[in-house]
């Protein structure tokens, strides 16, 4: 497995990977890149921020872009498709690294989807780490179930100035608007048209998540890939109300 970002995240998996007898060649700015050179086949992991990943894709040399593996939170299926790599493997991370040098602290379990899913799967089974494999609908889904925890959760949190934990116990009612407002104006870019069960069994999940990280403040960052890209989707009055309160509309 070869991992391209020393950041919290690429270190953390390095790490553990090196503790557990997991093979990981770990790539930062400046060394290890000779790794990429060898035949295609391995997965290389993409830890980067979703700015710096144009930059990172210009080292790749292009035997190996076949192998990348994306594990970027946001809205990053139009980035992936202009490059011609939108059926590059895919995957969602759903554990915390608190600061660089933290231990891993896992959650549920990690879902991954293309070529090289499987490949992760069992690597992250070497590393003590959940995981599984989705089909094309599953992992829509849990794509878009992310972008709108990030989205919704940073937003109200930012908004009332509290944690995901109070968010969900004084201030559902607005992040439940917010969500079903987003919902029907995302779904398209995803492939899918969810049914209001689907729906609501979404926002359980997204709360049942919160429940589990009560303390964490989620915050808004990264507009462009977060709610940039939801604002940019048309008319949306309760996304628009809380972004204004916030101080983030309309230039982010």
């Amino acid at each position: 497995m070869i991992v391209i970002g020393a950041g919290r995240v690429g270190g953390a998996l390095a790490e553990r990977a090196r503790a557990r007898g997991a093979p990981c060649a770990l790539v930062d700015r400046v060394s290890g890149w000779e790794a990429l050179d060898g035949a295609a086949g391995e997965p290389v992991v993409l830890t980067v921020r979703n700015d710096d990943l144009d930059a990172v894709l210009e080292r790749v040399p292009s035997h190996r872009r076949a192998d990348l593996v994306f594990i970027q939170n946001g809205a990053i299926r139009d980035w992936l498709a202009e490059r011609g790599l939108q059926d590059a493997t895919r995957g969602l991370l759903f554990f915390a690294v608190p600061s660089r040098g933290a231990p891993i602290e896992t959650g549920p379990a990690n879902p991954f989807w293309g070529p090289h899913a499987a490949g992760l799967v069992a690597w992250f089974g070497r590393l003590d780490l959940p995981a599984q494999v989705l089909d094309t609908r599953a992992f829509a889904v849990a794509e878009l179930e992310k972008l709108l925890w990030n989205s919704c959760f940073g937003l109200v949190c930012e908004r009332f100035e509290t944690d995901v934990g109070t968010v969900v116990g004084e201030h559902a009612g607005t992040l439940k608007a917010l969500v079903m407002e987003l919902l029907p104006i995302s779904e398209p870019a995803f492939a899918l048209s969810l049914a209001d069960t689907e729906r609501e069994a979404m926002f359980e999940r997204m709360c049942s998540y919160a429940r589990l990280i009560p303390d964490n403040r989620a915050a808004l960052k990264e507009w462009p890939w977060r709610n940039g890209w939801f604002a940019s989707r048309g008319e949306t009055p309760v996304h628009r109300q809380l972004l204004e309160a916030t101080g983030h509309w309309p230039n982010g």
